[in-house]
């Protein structure tokens, strides 16, 4: 499951703006999408993870992500650094 992933991460960049910047600057190792998240606001982030051929899993809850992830929040979109 990709929640432990992102637990043992070294580096993890949480939203979709700071994640399109990391897919584009970073040597992201995996890209995190959860399935409930608007489709409007991660448009931008499969976008740029297709153009890159980033592979992308998928959580089921933002929620869930957001809490993994250290914030209060819910995270529609995850880079993770190895």
């Amino acid at each position: 499951m990709s929640y432990e992933k992102v637990l043992q991460a070294k580096q993890v960049i949480v939203g979709t703006k700071q994640t399109v910047k990391a897919l584009k600057t970073a040597n992201v190792d995996e890209l995190i999408i959860a399935k409930d998240a608007d489709p409007i606001v991660i448009e931008k982030v499969v976008q740029v993870a297709n153009d890159m051929n980033m592979p992308i899993n998928q959580v089921d809850s933002m929620k869930k992500l957001g809490k993994v992830c250290g914030i209060e929040v819910g995270a529609a979109a995850v880079a993770v650094i190895y």
